[in-house]
C-alpha cells in the first residue's frame, strides 16, 4: 500500500475523529472499558451554584481524579480539601485502593503531598521550568 504522511500544525477535526474512532474500537476490544465509571463531587451554594468540583473516574481498583478546582475567592478555606476528602471516600466505597491525578508544579502539588499523595512521575522540559506530576495516594477506610 502506498502511503502519504501529511504533518500538521493544527489538527483537523474529521481526521482526529478517525483517529479517535479506531484508538476507542482498539481498546474497547483489548480491555473491559464499559467498567470504567464517572465519579464526581461538588461544593454548591443553596440554589445549586458550582463553587467547586472535583470530577474523574474509578475503574477496577484505581480512581482517577482528572480536575479539582475551587473558585477563586474560596480557596484556602478547607473546601477544596473538603471535595478531595468527599471525592476519595466515595472511590473507597467503590472498592478503589488508590487515586492517582495529574498535575503541574504551577497547580501546587505540594499541596496533594500535604493530604498524603507522592509523586511516582516528575516530567520535565515545559516552559519556564515548568514540571508535570503524576502522583498516587493509596486509599485507607474512610476516617483513617
Amino acid at each position: 500500500m502506498q502511503m502519504v504522511f501529511t504533518p500538521h500544525e493544527d489538527t483537523p477535526p474529521a481526521d482526529a475523529a478517525v483517529v479517535d474512532a479506531g484508538l476507542t474500537a482498539f481498546n474497547a476490544a483489548a480491555a473491559p472499558l464499559h467498567e470504567v465509571q464517572a465519579l464526581s463531587c461538588f461544593a454548591r451554594t443553596p440554589t445549586g451554584e458550582v463553587l467547586g468540583g472535583a470530577v474523574g473516574r474509578t475503574w477496577g481498583l484505581c480512581c482517577e481524579l482528572q480536575q479539582l478546582w475551587v473558585r477563586e475567592d474560596l480557596r484556602r478555606q478547607g473546601v477544596g480539601a473538603r471535595l478531595l476528602r468527599e471525592f476519595e471516600q466515595q472511590a473507597y466505597l467503590r472498592g478503589c485502593e488508590r487515586v492517582y491525578l495529574e498535575t503541574f508544579s504551577f497547580q501546587v502539588p505540594q499541596w496533594y503531598v500535604a493530604r498524603g499523595y507522592s509523586a511516582g512521575l516528575e516530567l520535565r522540559g515545559f516552559g519556564a521550568g515548568i514540571v508535570k506530576y503524576t502522583m498516587v495516594r493509596e486509599l485507607a477506610a474512610p476516617g483513617r
